[in-house]
């Protein structure tokens, strides 16, 4: 098995386009937030729209949860070629349903209706990676057109 080095440019380049992706998926989130919030509010009332927030909030949060897990065992990897220690990632991700099931369990109290709206805001983050993945493939096909010309 070959292994190659990769320099410290290409490294930077990677690290400037995850960067940007990150920021782009941030955004979409947003923006998936604010239009949708009021869109629930008007069409299911404001039970819906606070259990749509609600559920933005810890998909959110679950979301940077993630990405600050899989930076650290990263760097971990590279840094030293240890794994990271599989107690902190269980603990982790007990954590995140955790958070999940109290938020239900309070919502659910309130409204059977905004369950469904907290569902609906757990998966902001899927919808702001479709949105981003659709902006890759269509800038991938812009870029092999104009090299097709």
């Amino acid at each position: 098995m070959e292994t190659t080095t990769i320099d410290a440019a290409e490294m930077a380049r990677a690290e400037s386009f995850y960067a940007a992706v990150y920021r782009r998926i941030i955004r979409y989130m947003i923006a998936l937030f604010l239009i949708a919030t009021p869109v629930f509010w008007v069409r299911y009332r404001w039970q819906m729209a606070l259990g749509f927030a609600v559920g933005c909030a810890v998909g959110s949060l679950n979301f940077y949860w993630l990405k600050v897990t899989l930076t650290a065992m990263a760097e971990r990897v590279t840094r030293t070629g240890q794994r990271q220690s599989s107690a902190g990632v269980v603990l982790r991700f007990l954590l995140r349903y955790l958070l999940i099931a109290v938020a239900a369990y309070g919502i659910f109290r309130g409204s059977a209706g905004s369950v469904y709206g907290l569902f609906a805001g757990l998966f902001l983050p899927v919808g702001a990676i479709f949105i981003e993945a659709m902006y890759a493939t269509f800038a991938g096909l812009r870029r092999d057109s104009k090299f097709q010309e």
